[in-house]
């Protein structure tokens, strides 16, 4: 059975994250040469967005979440990155700073600018074959380039970019490991699928990914969110096989779908498992929000986050999401702000069934609609 939406409720034009005003999102990664990996630039106007934080996993990597806290000094960051390559995959956020730095954005201190670059990291190690091939600086910098680049222009295989040099220069470390130049392809920002951060994601022993979704308000507000799927647990609803973040799909966005046969889903028993995980994202909305209230926000996502993976915030899972408010309509009265908490939670449910439908399927780990390809009303 569907959810059913509040009534006047519908997808913004892209159902994607750049649906709120002055979001842009950029994806790199790379995949070959023992890579599986990848990182996602979410980028704010040169002003910053207000943030926020709720950190619900036990094992999470992150960047600069305590500067979040309300309590804390720093009301806006100007990018949120969210990566593959767990602890090491930090370092792409140092590329995004470097990057940002250099265009004279961030917070303003004697002498320049600092960026406010928070970030969190999935667990996606070896799953190109080689434990150390992961995301760097030079990966950040080629992801923030693709979220500054219009979206009309199509993703292309590139030269990792290097601070100082030209569009044929490689990331020297990366380079010197697996020889040649070190490469990236990008996607659209409103890719959903194995893309940037999601290239080596997995879920429940199925491959993983990207996913966005976003909603539009009766009163014309948006609330949007974007996940990385990586879970511990399963995406799959445990009666059927149906994912279980689709029942919070709008009119029309999940209609296409079947229940999966249920010969597949008797047949589905992953064997291989991967024992550290993590999902991570960013909901947003187009409201002017206190950093407490972005953090009640990313706090409600945890709900939607919940309900479409389960069990969720284990003890191998760093699930953390990122709240953003682009202050871009007048700040809410109680009412309007709960049907945005209401919203967000469903938003992100959505997120995670559309990473999930997008993601591409590889040897040890098949795409859910490999699996099930009833869903679609036939055979892949």
């Amino acid at each position: 059975m569907l959810a059913e939406p509040a009534p006047g409720m519908r997808p913004g034009p892209t159902n994607s994250l750049v649906d709120v005003a002055g979001l842009r999102v950029g994806h790199a990664h790379r995949v070959g040469g023992g890579y599986r990996t990848g990182t996602t630039v979410v980028l704010a106007p040169p002003e910053g967005v207000v943030a926020g934080v709720d950190v619900r996993g036990a094992a999470p990597g992150t960047r600069e979440t305590e500067l979040l806290d309300p309590r804390n000094l720093v009301e806006r960051v100007h990018a949120v990155v969210l990566s593959g390559g767990s602890a090491y995959g930090l370092s792409a956020a140092c590329g995004v700073m470097d990057q940002l730095a250099d265009a004279g954005i961030g917070f303003p201190v004697a002498g320049g600018v600092v960026p406010i670059v928070p970030a969190a990291v999935i667990y996606d190690l070896g799953r190109g074959g080689d434990f150390r091939a992961t995301p760097d600086a030079a990966l950040g910098a080629a992801a923030y380039a693709a979220a500054r680049t219009p979206a009309h222009e199509p993703p292309f295989p590139a030269p990792l970019p290097r601070r100082g040099g030209g569009a044929d220069a490689s990331s020297p470390g990366t380079a010197a490991r697996h020889g040649g130049a070190a490469r990236y392809a990008t996607a659209p920002p409103t890719a959903s699928g194995s893309v940037g951060a999601g290239a080596g994601a997995m879920a429940g022993g199925l491959a993983g990914g990207v996913g966005t979704a976003s909603a539009v308000l009766p009163g014309g507000v948006t609330v949007a969110a974007l996940a990385v799927v990586n879970a511990a647990g399963s995406v799959l609803d445990p009666a059927g096989a149906t994912l279980a973040g689709v029942r919070y799909g709008l009119p029309g966005e999940f209609g296409h779908l079947r229940r999966p046969d249920p010969a597949e889903a008797g047949a589905w028993q992953p064997d291989k498992v991967t024992s550290f995980n993590t999902t991570i994202g960013v909901v947003a909305t187009d409201l002017t929000l206190t950093k407490a209230q972005c953090g009640k926000l990313a706090g409600v996502a945890h709900d939607g986050l919940a309900r479409a993976i389960r069990p969720a915030h284990t003890m191998v899972d760093g699930d953390t999401v990122f709240g953003l408010a682009a202050c871009a309509r007048p700040a809410p009265g109680p009412d309007g702000l709960q049907d945005v908490l209401a919203a967000a939670a469903d938003v992100f449910s959505r997120a995670v069934a559309h990473a999930m439908l997008a993601a591409t399927g590889r040897e040890d780990a098949p795409a859910y609609l490999d699996v099930f390809p009833s869903v679609l009303g036939g055979d892949r």
